[in-house]
């Protein structure tokens, strides 16, 4: 608490004529650490919550100096440590720093934590975490995976978890969904007068939003495109349709409700929305797995914006070990501060 304090201890030494000199043990630091324990956890413990260099200004030393203590002591308390216990996985992949560089990362959905970080987001990457950190036990003890459209994960998922449900994540559906139902709205936008320019361009986030959180004046003026854009109403009219179907319980009566929605936009003259059942197709089964399986990634999206504020804390990371270092601190599957030993 800015007061000064020297402890001068002076630990016992043998020279063996066999291995050498050696130091006994100290009970309050590593062998050869320049640090104590309880250093250590506070240092952890502030990382944790605020920027390396504040943590510097606390500890009173260089923020280059601390920085490398700080990922030396992750990476020896991670080593060694092994993944168990898991059943339900999240595969998404998040951006580290300018230039399109990606890491995947793997999620443990029920204890809401990061089990893996892997440099890419190719299909080598994600293969690797399947054949390279798990068993064939490991494999097969998952029994549900959610992941984003992208086929990449989708067929690692389906090659290495056998026994797994793939459930493609909710967000990603209903966000292809809007996508789609934007793309109209552009169309129209393209063609329309100035002054309807305004008007299309101001309804965006009410086409977006469920039909259970629009206000009566976002209702109003949907309706009002009935009669002076039906293209856009219809677009809206079949997405709030879609979205009926995350709240069915039995799964016979989605299959049928979903399939009777294809028709509909099929018989259409959307584009946008005929190429987003397209996309539907291709992964039906994965998509009508929610209904008996209701898992989404919403728990790694979570995640993801702590991973976020983490970067953002840091300006972005150069290296991606450094920045794959700060996630298992943040949100890892291993409390790091809990692995110090109490002294």
């Amino acid at each position: 608490c800015g007061t000064p304090i020297w402890l001068v201890y002076q630990p016992r030494e043998v020279l063996c004529p066999t291995h050498g000199r050696h130091q006994e043990e100290i009970p309050w630091a590593r062998p050869h650490s320049h640090m104590t324990y309880r250093a250590e956890f506070q240092l952890l413990s502030y990382c944790q919550m605020m920027t390396q260099k504040a943590a510097a200004m606390l500890f009173h030393i260089p923020a280059s100096t601390l920085s490398e203590w700080l990922h030396r002591l992750i990476r020896c308390l991670r080593q060694g440590h092994k993944i168990s216990g898991l059943r339900s996985i999240g595969v998404d992949e998040i951006a580290y720093c300018r230039g399109h560089k990606y890491v995947t990362i793997v999620y443990d959905l029920e204890r809401s934590c990061v089990v893996w970080v892997g440099k890419g987001k190719t299909r080598e990457t994600i293969d690797g975490f399947f054949t390279e950190v798990l068993t064939q036990e490991q494999r097969e003890a998952i029994v549900t995976a959610s992941c984003d459209l992208g086929q990449t994960y989708i067929e690692a998922i389906k090659r290495f978890c056998p026994n797994a449900v793939l459930v493609l994540d909710r967000f990603h559906v209903v966000k292809r969904l809007n996508e789609a139902v934007d793309e109209v709205r552009k169309e129209q936008w393209r063609n329309a007068s100035k002054e309807d320019r305004k008007f299309y361009k101001g309804i965006r986030w009410i086409l977006f939003r469920h039909s259970s959180n629009r206000s009566p004046k976002d209702t109003e003026t949907l309706k009002s495109l009935d009669r002076s854009n039906r293209r856009i109403y219809r677009a809206s009219q079949l997405k709030d349709e879609f979205d009926q179907f995350w709240e069915f319980k039995d799964i016979g009566e989605a299959e049928r409700h979903v399939r009777k929605w294809m028709t509909s936009v099929r018989r259409s003259r959307l584009e946008p929305m005929k190429n987003f059942v397209k996309t539907l197709e291709n992964h039906f089964d994965d998509v009508l797995a929610f209904i008996g399986t209701p898992i989404s990634n919403a728990i790694a999206e979570g995640l993801n914006r702590v991973i976020k504020i983490v970067k953002n804390r840091a300006s972005g990371f150069r290296k991606v070990d450094s920045f794959t270092d700060m996630i298992y601190l943040t949100v890892g599957d291993l409390d790091l501060p809990a692995q110090i030993p109490a002294q």
